[in-house]
């Protein structure tokens, strides 16, 4: 029986994102999230918040680092993976990361004129440039397809 790993996530970039190459030249993004919760107690309004580092890979990787920013909005549509370590003094350690499988560029709040190398849809035909980028989501998927989808509304 296969297990099921998957997670979708959003909130804002708490700082921007981190990239860089693998010995073999494949490329990795990391960010880390914040997502807000909000709920009652007692009839009191509270919320809190969490915090969950995100890593991409490969043309989706190279996408984010370019598209992505401090606060900026994202859905990250992805799997829990935990890494363990032994440290120096030999206690064991680990940390669970999200390897983002599928991204939503959340929309931009600001004049977006300033992404002019980002008017680009990525898909199977190609690259093609887009004759403006809008405020709407855009999406990236880490699948062979790696592609990014501006939807339309």
């Amino acid at each position: 029986m296969n297990s099921l790993n998957s997670i979708i996530l959003e909130g804002n970039l708490v700082r921007d994102p981190q990239h860089s190459m693998t010995p073999k030249g494949t490329p990795v993004c990391r960010f880390s999230v914040a997502s807000n919760r909000f709920f009652q107690q007692e009839k009191e309004k509270k919320s809190e918040v969490s915090f969950f580092d995100v890593e991409v890979w490969s043309r989706s990787a190279e996408l984010c680092s370019r598209i992505l920013q401090k606060g900026r909005g994202v859905r990250v549509v992805g799997r829990l993976k935990q890494d363990r370590w032994l440290d120096e003094s030999g206690k064991n350690h680990s940390k669970i990361k999200i390897i983002g499988e599928h991204i939503e560029f959340k929309a931009v709040k600001t004049p977006i004129e300033s992404l002019e190398d980002e008017n680009l849809l990525v898909g199977e035909g190609g690259i093609q440039e887009l004759e403006t980028l809008t405020t709407a989501e855009t999406s990236v998927s880490s699948d062979e397809a790696e592609d990014i989808v501006i939807p339309t509304f």
